[in-house]
């Protein structure tokens, strides 16, 4: 991705949350880092640490499409 489509696309996102897409991909890029063996130990744990608050927005945002798909899915069971 050039940077031009990088900084277009930062300018897409500003003015919302990240989807879901958007927070998996944040996640396997700290996973990438942590991997990659490369970083110092307090590198290491500021990726841990914002990896782990992308885990929690995952499951929040997972839990809120679930809660969208039962509501639903009970208007089609009243139909």
């Amino acid at each position: 991705m050039t940077k031009s489509a990088k900084s277009a696309k930062g300018q897409e996102t500003a003015g919302r949350e990240p989807g879901i897409e958007e927070t998996f991909e944040a996640l396997e890029e700290m996973v990438k880092k942590l991997e990659d063996g490369e970083n110092t130990l307090e590198e290491s744990f500021a990726c841990y640490e914002q990896g782990m608050k992308l885990v929690k927005t995952l499951n929040a945002q997972i839990d809120k499409v679930e809660k969208q798909i039962l509501i639903l899915s009970e208007g089609d069971e009243h139909e």
